[in-house]
């Protein structure tokens, strides 16, 4: 899209499908949860993996954020790249190739690491020898999600080992778990916050009184960000898919549908069946990666706003809409669409559209978009 001839055009002319931002919902929920931060007196740092965008990044930091947390080293080039110089690489980066661009990036910029094995361990700290930088690393810990991190118990002498290589500077401890980890069934997400924030402060003082300098405790997710800003102790919150919002992260209980901002504009295309619209967004559009009955009473993959329809099916192109009895829309009707994942939805296309009062107000590039090394 050619900003400068659209800017001040309605949403509903826009080819399809499109990413359309609702910037007022968008700026405000970034002042409601910076503030909320803010109030807890810990530092906030959001993750960019749902927007992948520079310019959203940078309105976060302009709110109050300390940096910007990213999954993987590809990302962190962008960002660096723009100018960013917080980074925090919240995923175990194994190999050698990927140690040398840490390393690289590290002599420019504030970098964080998240380690979890010896492997890793040593082979950041040869890589920042060679480029000649400091890469900081935090301590990364199983709190019960399963998917990374070391047994609490390993932590200590993993954090010796930190200390005693050289490129390397210990700076503290982080773990992930929200609110859907084995075992959360029946909390509530501001329970398993609290108890995710309270394992990891009990951690670093154990750490600390065997003498490790643990300085930053970093939690959170997006449902459990703000009961585990309320911990004694923990330094920093991160949050990700906060920034839009999604149908999933409604369900959990952590935002409103109000309080989504993203919406996908596709055009109905075909009407099969008297109960049925067909749209020219598929999974190639919105992803599918958490299906209808991932929550209870989460329906298909996305559901429209100006009528009462979700997506029951999806192949690459088609996205196939059930719709209500009596709702009836028409070829070459624009609907717009709540996904229910944001962050692969956003992954998936070149560029968000941002809309004010209807009208196109900015067009960002997803500039980290399929950034997977």
């Amino acid at each position: 899209m050619e900003l400068g001839s659209d800017l001040g055009r309605c949403w509903s002319s826009i080819e399809t499908p499109a990413l359309l931002v609702d910037l007022d919902v968008m700026e405000a929920t970034i002042l409601r949860w910076q503030t909320v931060f803010d109030t807890a007196g810990v530092d906030f740092r959001p993750h960019i993996k749902t927007h992948k965008s520079p310019a959203i990044a940078a309105c976060q930091v302009a709110a109050g954020a300390v940096g910007i947390a990213v999954a993987k080293v590809a990302e962190a080039e962008v960002f660096a790249a723009a100018g960013f110089r917080d980074l925090s690489i919240a995923y175990p980066v194994v190999g050698a190739s990927k140690w040398r661009r840490l390393a690289e990036l590290a002599r420019t910029c504030t970098l964080s690491v998240n380690v979890e094995n010896e492997l890793a361990a040593r082979g950041l700290s040869d890589a920042a020898v060679a480029a000649g930088s400091v890469v900081r690393v935090l301590l990364d810990i199983n709190i019960g999600s399963n998917r990374t991190g070391m047994r609490p118990e390993d932590a200590e002498a993993m954090g010796r080992l930190i200390i005693s290589l050289p490129g390397l500077e210990l700076e503290g401890i982080t773990g992930y778990r929200s609110s859907t980890f084995p075992g959360a069934a029946g909390r509530s997400p501001a329970d398993v916050g609290r108890d995710e924030g309270e394992l990891l402060v009990e951690l670093a003082e154990q750490l600390r009184a065997a003498d490790l300098p643990i300085q930053t405790v970093a939690a959170g997710s997006t449902p459990t960000a703000h009961a585990v800003a309320t911990v004694p102790g923990v330094t920093e919150v991160r949050a990700g898919t906060y920034i839009f919002g999604d149908r999933f992260m409604a369900g959990l209980g952590a935002h409103s549908e109000d309080e989504i901002s993203l919406n996908v504009l596709c055009t109905v295309v075909s009407r099969p069946l008297p109960e049925r619209a067909t749209i020219d967004g598929g999974s190639k559009t919105f992803s599918g990666d958490i299906p209808g009955g991932a929550l209870p009473g989460l329906q298909g993959f996305a559901r429209a706003v100006e009528i009462d329809a979700v997506i029951e099916a999806m192949n690459e192109e088609h996205g196939m809409l059930r719709l209500a009895p009596g709702v009836d829309p028409q070829i070459g009707d624009k609907l717009r669409l709540i996904p229910n994942h944001a962050c692969t939805t956003v992954n998936l296309s070149d560029e968000l559209i941002g809309i004010r009062n209807g009208r196109i107000v900015t067009v960002w590039p997803i500039a980290a978009r399929g950034k997977r090394t």
